[in-house]
């Protein structure tokens, strides 16, 4: 099992979604995030004086599913979100060790 972690732009969130549930994902984590990457932020205007925004409000989406739908999952999360702009995102990918549900006790990919 892979933990797949997205941050996106929060607009794209439905489309995200849609795209992950057509490859197979049954479920997902959203959370209103803020951020920052390699532009670090963004200079906005408010009553003529200038200031730079340092963490840009995202999405983060997280899921854990089984190893053979990661390719998948990755290239609709890439497809549905990616607008061609700078701030589009990133996707993270790390290894679950084990995974439990707690109602019923199952573990593994029975959990997820």
């Amino acid at each position: 099992m892979k933990k797949v972690e997205a941050i996106i732009k929060p607009f794209k969130l439905d489309e995200v979604k849609e795209a992950l549930g057509e490859v197979g994902v049954r479920g997902m984590t959203v959370t209103e995030v803020k951020g920052f990457g390699r532009t670090g932020g963004k200079r906005e205007v408010y009553r003529g004086s200038a200031y730079v925004v340092d963490f840009v409000p995202k999405v983060k989406i997280e899921a854990v599913i089984a190893d053979e739908l990661v390719p998948a999952a990755i290239e609709a999360i890439e497809t549905a979100a990616r607008t061609g702009r700078i701030g589009d995102g990133k996707i993270f990918v790390s290894p679950v060790e084990e995974s439990i549900r707690i109602r019923t006790g199952e573990r593994g990919e029975d959990a997820v």
